[in-house]
């Protein structure tokens, strides 16, 4: 069952650029942080956002790819170390991505966000967020992260063409994930079949 994000087309408010709104179900997105064991799905802030932006959406969807995400035990210096988001490029996010990770934590590990210029080590990221920005660099970049334990998200064909773990597709109006598991064993990560139920597509590991 894949999860459906549908985008509002109404016509009187015209958000910034990059910020087109989107409709998701109040149900929905209390159904995405109860999953992740993060509220008990009663909490009228929640309950009452029914109107989010494109990347609203794609923040919780990330804080959420960190709960059904097996890191091999090298990715992490310590038992404690934090979950490092990497933002490579222009961040689409604003206050987005910051106000979905605050005060959340996975096994006693707190979240970071690290914003990283093109020729930044990608080493002590467990996430990579790759934005549109770097469309003209992808394939060297994914190549970059490749077998390190990494975590890739992005958005659109390309990224998903060039070999990255998790994309964000806008097909009809919906945002949809793609999962590459063949992505994701070369980077050592192991994927619940939790979050690979709620994929739109799912590429397998070769035989």
């Amino acid at each position: 069952m894949a999860i459906l994000t549908r985008i509002s087309h109404r016509p009187p408010r015209v958000p910034r650029k990059g910020q087109r709104r989107c409709v998701l179900g109040a149900v929905l997105y209390a159904a995405l942080m109860m999953a992740a064991g993060w509220t008990d799905g009663t909490s009228v802030s929640i309950a009452e956002e029914t109107s989010l932006t494109k990347y609203q959406v794609e923040a919780v969807f990330v804080l959420n790819f960190a709960k059904y995400v097996a890191w091999p035990a090298a990715a992490f210096t310590n038992a404690t170390a934090p979950i490092t988001i990497g933002v490579l490029g222009t961040d689409p996010f604003g206050d987005n991505l910051p106000h979905a990770v605050e005060g959340k934590t996975i096994d006693g590990r707190r979240f970071v966000i690290k914003h990283l210029a093109p020729s930044s080590e990608l080493i002590g990221c467990q996430i990579l967020f790759i934005s549109d920005s770097e469309a003209s660099r992808m394939g060297e970049i994914l190549d970059r992260a490749g077998t390190l334990p990494i975590l890739t998200v992005g958005e659109g064909e390309l990224f998903a063409r060039n070999g990255g773990i998790i994309s964000f597709l806008l097909k009809n109006g919906n945002v949809r994930l793609e999962i590459d598991l063949t992505a994701a064993e070369k980077a050592g990560i192991t994927i619940s079949s939790r979050l690979l139920a709620v994929a739109d597509v799912v590429k397998q590991k070769s035989n």
